[in-house]
């Protein structure tokens, strides 16, 4: 699972933003890491030259069933809203431009690739050249590159923290870093949901990736269940856990395909207060189950419904590399949330420039879309 105005993006573009099919979150790309986000299925390693081929199977079709007639009036609705994340001491855009953005992650300065930076560079080169990190290499979101370290080489990982947690960036063979800090506008919502609640709350957060979303609401007093489809996130998930000083915290790591395990989750009867959902365009689960979002989001999100406590605090999706606006998820949710009462908001979640020193209001670079019902 990003911010200005709809747009219709190209496949690959985050919704909405105008991204190009070149993602800075390859949420399901079966290589080497994984894919990172836990949305492929670990890889194999090759055979050697004489093995014998043996011919792939069919990956099972995610779990089906038919979607509810849902009645009633669809929710209210306000649209566009342009989500703003706020910059920190933890993370903050510094320019962007010439097809490259210049970040700051805790203590690192970091150069990556970023399609959407159409304008030039705000500030001069010896700014983006003095730098810790910079992205090279295969720059397809998709494709493996690697990091180039100006001033030294650096571990794959450093000390971060973003609204009072504690966690790890990490630098991959793909361009993220570990965390995405666009979603801190959500995390915070969700933050002041759980404690204005003065009750025991309940979150799922699917695609949950290495954890920070759950440990924010963690730390905040509720009870997460974490889903994740790749071991070596949910590895990171844990490791983050401990960074965080939250090993007792009420959280259950689930490595597992997101579409099966919603549907227990449904046959069981269980419920969640706050449902968190950051899908991919396209991925794998750990047994092969494959997830195309256009075909299978409609059923995630019908479940999602029923998986809703009565007095459910909210239903978050993001949605990125997909060729739609986000009017596209604003009335799939309008539509699954019929009868719900509440409100439906959608629109795209921005990072702005802040300069050298942080106190400049620079261009905005969309990045994704989103949609969240909210109760009235």
């Amino acid at each position: 699972m990003r911010r200005g105005g709809p747009p219709s993006g190209a496949p690959g573009s985050r919704p909405g933003s105008g991204r190009t099919d070149k993602r800075e979150r390859p949420r399901e790309t079966p290589a080497a890491e994984n894919d990172m986000r836990a949305k492929s299925a670990p890889t194999k390693s090759a055979p050697s030259r004489n093995a014998p081929v043996k011919p792939e199977r069919a990956a099972p079709a995610a779990p089906e069933r038919p979607l509810m007639t849902r009645t009633g009036e669809k929710p209210a609705e306000r649209i566009p809203v342009i989500l703003e994340n706020q910059s920190s001491s933890g993370f903050r855009l510094i320019d962007s431009g010439a097809g490259e953005k210049l970040e700051q992650y805790g203590d690192y300065r970091i150069v990556r690739p970023e399609a959407q930076a159409l304008w030039q560079r705000s500030l001069a080169t010896k700014h983006w050249d003095h730098v810790d990190a910079v992205f090279t290499g295969d720059t397809d979101e998709d494709g493996m590159g690697r990091w180039r370290f100006p001033k030294g080489a650096l571990g794959e990982t450093w000390p971060m923290q973003l609204l009072g947690t504690e966690f790890h960036g990490r630098f991959t063979s793909f361009r993220h870093v570990g965390v995405f800090p666009e979603q801190q506008v959500h995390w915070d919502w969700m933050r002041q949901e759980i404690e204005k609640a003065k009750r025991p709350v309940k979150v799922l957060n699917l695609f949950g990736y290495t954890g920070v979303a759950s440990l924010i609401a963690a730390a905040a007093g509720a009870e997460v269940t974490h889903v994740d489809a790749s071991k070596k996130a949910i590895g990171w998930g844990r490791e983050n856990q401990s960074l965080a000083r939250l090993d007792k915290a009420p959280i259950r790591w689930i490595c597992d395909d997101a579409m099966k395990f919603i549907a227990r989750e449904e046959r069981r009867g269980s419920r969640y207060d706050i449902i968190l959902t950051d899908p991919p365009k396209f991925g794998r689960g750990p047994n092969g189950e494959v997830w195309h979002l256009f075909d299978h989001l409609p059923l995630m999100l019908d479940i999602g419904r029923e998986l809703l406590s009565p007095k459910a605090l909210g239903f978050v999706l993001t949605a990125y590399s997909i060729r739609a606006s986000f009017y596209s998820i604003h009335e799939l949710m309008r539509e699954t949330m019929r009868g719900a009462g509440g409100v439906v908001e959608s629109g795209e979640l921005i990072i702005r420039e802040s300069g050298l020193d942080g106190s400049e209001r620079g261009r905005a670079l969309s990045t994704s879309l989103f949609s969240r019902w909210v109760p009235a």
